[in-house]
């Protein structure tokens, strides 16, 4: 395997530390405590960070105050730690006394002693490196959940691993993919709630049916499992939910071939006093709701939030953000379950801002819609009606006509997780806009191979082609901190490029993000105002966490440049590899030195017939595109830029392509759908394009 950046580093499925500062028992006693009760018990002072977004209403505030705005500044280095990835690092870590579970890319776990940052262990699913192709946005993972005694973490190739929390050794595993044809995968951190671990997949790109499914804790054996979309109208259906969201779907495309989308591949919270877990759904198969449902349709559930009793899998309502999706709008966005004060009357409500980019408030125990307003510039749609549904823009929706989407399918705000603070009353969102413009692609078919026919070379099924007129749009990426009740922004902070981490608020008034230039930086959560930065060793796209031992809080960012955006754009030129930061007041550790890039060069001198550049295109964009970029553009991000890479890289593009030299690393071979005359077009065009960007 060569997936790691530290030369020489052999991780087994589970390594033992060097210098082992926390006795396996004590990592026993501390873990096997953590159930249901001990999540929700945490809420009453936050000292441990026992679920994803902290608590079960994922609000990702912390009571804790040592840390505040009058002492922010005087934060220092605890400790780092090297995760060896030179991919995307989503993980927020989980704290439990003293001791901590962070993920790294390829969805390996690492168990360290949270105060000083020794490794007690480190587990390696062993993820196949030709699985990288069957994933959007990069081999990354944002977590595990801890329960009982056990490690669980959702694997990218499917599978869900129990594993022991004390030793690093695995308990045991399942295969969470029902069809192994299809190009399924596993991105998000799991939940645990009642004894029940629950876990969704992702894939709606490539052409699958979306689901979630509940695992025993103990046994692995699977307790139930809903569907999202329903399935082919010629079979039964798997429940009334099925049946009714049926009627949303025009059957004449048989669109349960291309699966019909709508993967859980994020978003869940949980209320334990009504027993509902509320789940974010995905975007449809293909996008283009032209060729999945050409009559229309609202196509449930597609890019809804859906509650479920989290003991039997039972529907028990929904709300639909955007009816009918065809712009890739999923709702697997961050949900933050809060109680606010609206026309003189406290609601139980949830909270959204999905890629759509709109923020929504819903009442969570009947799904009835509150309000929604725009919280970035939007075309698609002007407002939504009292009925809960958006004012489209018709012009959206053309058949013919290219539209420039805003927020384009990168989304408003994507994934990385937004928190809320009831002190302040406000949400602090990573708001973003990446332009895009998405027009039909008339030559689209279900997994079929066109040159011109955008990733459909690794399997994508999105019926649509970019950017066939340039953008008019500007991108842009701000920290915004949303008003939820009188639905308007307060603050806003300014950076360089999209794509940045989530967020952290705290009872010290604080908001915590890292930045796509790779800062880590405290604000006032009240006003905005700058209180504390430093520069890391990555652009930053994880949220971080805070937490308590013996008295002193810390807090704790993972780092690690990647995801779809950052797969092929980057905003600084330090490209160290994934690392954990831990910071105290008062803490004096030497910050590690950055790695730079070295893509500083276009590359030349790689001869090529010019007539080939224009079949080169064609290939590029079915099957290079949205992972190495356009050629020359930039110098890449997680994956390299060709138009920055050495002359020997391109000439030995058969190797690449067609060999799979790099299958390890996550390049997949071609050999099945590209011959060497197709390389060779390849090569005349990242050569072609490089010459024509260098300086006359």
């Amino acid at each position: 395997m060569l997936r790691y950046s530290l030369v020489g580093a052999v991780l087994m499925a589970a390594t033992p530390a060097l210098a082992q500062t926390i006795t396996e028992d004590e990592v026993r006693a501390a873990v096997g405590a953590i159930d249901t009760e001990a999540i929700i018990a945490n809420d009453a002072h936050d000292r441990n960070w026992l679920n994803y977004g902290l608590n079960y209403a994922e609000t990702r505030y912390s009571q804790l105050d040592a840390i505040d705005t009058e002492n922010v500044g005087e934060l220092g280095l605890q400790w780092s730690y090297s995760l060896n990835s030179d991919r995307g690092v989503q993980s927020t870590p989980i704290v439990v006394d003293g001791v901590m579970y962070v993920t790294a890319s390829w969805s390996i776990v690492h168990a360290l002693d949270a105060v000083t940052g020794e490794p007690l262990w480190v587990y390696d699913p062993e993820v196949p490196g030709d699985f990288g192709k069957r994933g959007c946005c990069d081999v990354v993972n944002r977590g595990v959940a801890v329960y009982d005694g056990k490690v669980y973490v959702g694997a990218f190739d499917g599978y869900l691993h129990a594993i022991d929390a004390a030793t690093g050794e695995r308990v045991w595993r399942v295969d969470t993919i029902e069809n192994r044809d299809m190009s399924y995968t596993i991105t998000g951190a799991p939940r645990v709630i009642n004894g029940n671990v629950i876990i969704g997949n992702g894939g709606a790109e490539f052409g699958v049916r979306g689901y979630i499914t509940a695992y025993d804790t103990e046994t692995g054996e699977e307790n139930w499992r809903w569907y999202t979309v329903p399935g082919d109208p010629s079979e039964p259906f798997e429940n009334e939910a099925m049946e009714m969201a049926a009627e949303t779907w025009d059957p004449s495309a048989n669109y349960w071939e291309a699966g019909g989308g709508g993967t859980v591949w994020d978003a869940m919270a949980y209320d334990p006093d009504l027993n509902l877990l509320y789940i974010g759904t995905g975007n449809g198969s293909p996008w283009n709701q032209h060729l999945r449902s050409p009559a229309g349709g609202d196509n449930l559930f597609l890019a809804s939030i859906v509650a479920l009793n989290p003991d039997t899998g039972e529907y028990i309502w929904h709300y639909q953000n955007t009816p009918g999706d065809t712009w890739d709008y999923t709702s697997t966005q961050h949900i933050i379950l809060a109680d606010l004060e609206i026309g003189g009357e406290t609601r139980q409500v949830l909270m959204q801002a999905p890629k759509n980019g709109f923020f929504y408030v819903i009442d969570r125990v009947t799904g009835e819609f509150i309000s929604a307003e725009p919280f970035v510039e939007t075309t698609w749609a002007t407002a939504y009606g009292e009925d809960g549904r958006p004012i489209e823009n018709p012009a959206a929706r053309s058949k013919d006509e290219p539209f420039e989407t805003v927020p384009s399918a990168y989304g408003a705000h994507n994934w990385h997780p937004m928190s809320y603070n009831p002190d302040t009353g406000l949400v602090y969102i990573p708001a973003q806009g990446v332009p895009l413009v998405q027009a039909t692609d008339p030559n689209w078919e279900l997994n079929s191979h066109r040159p011109m026919s955008t990733m459909s070379g690794v399997g994508w099924n999105l019926g649509y082609l970019f950017n066939v007129v340039a953008p008019e749009a500007t991108p842009f990426g701000h920290l915004l901190a949303w008003d939820p009740v009188e639905q308007r922004e307060v603050w806003r902070a300014e950076y360089v490029s999209p794509w940045n981490g989530g967020t952290l608020t705290t009872a010290g008034n604080l908001v915590f993000q890292g930045t796509a230039d790779g800062r880590f930086i405290a604000y006032n959560a009240t006003d905005g105002a700058l209180l504390w930065q430093v520069p890391v060793t990555s652009g930053v796209v994880a949220a971080p966490n805070t937490w308590e031992h013996e008295g002193e809080q810390y807090v704790t960012i993972a780092v690690g440049w990647g995801g779809v955006y950052g797969l092929m754009q980057r905003a600084t030129d330090r490209v160290g590899a994934g690392r954990v930061f831990t910071f105290r007041v008062g803490a004096d550790a030497q910050m590690p030195e950055a790695e730079m890039s070295m893509r500083t060069e276009l590359v030349s001198g790689v001869p090529y017939d010019p007539e080939h550049i224009s079949a080169g295109l064609a290939t590029y964009v079915s099957n290079c595109l949205f992972c190495h970029g356009v050629p020359g553009v930039n110098n890449g991000g997680a994956i390299p830029n060709l138009g920055y890479s050495d002359a020997g890289t391109l000439m030995d593009a058969e190797a690449w392509v067609l060999e799979g030299i790099g299958v390890d690393r996550g390049m997949p071979s071609f050999a099945d759908k590209l011959t060497a005359e197709d390389v060779a077009n390849l090569v005349a065009f990242i050569q072609g394009t490089a010459d024509s960007l260098q300086p006359q």
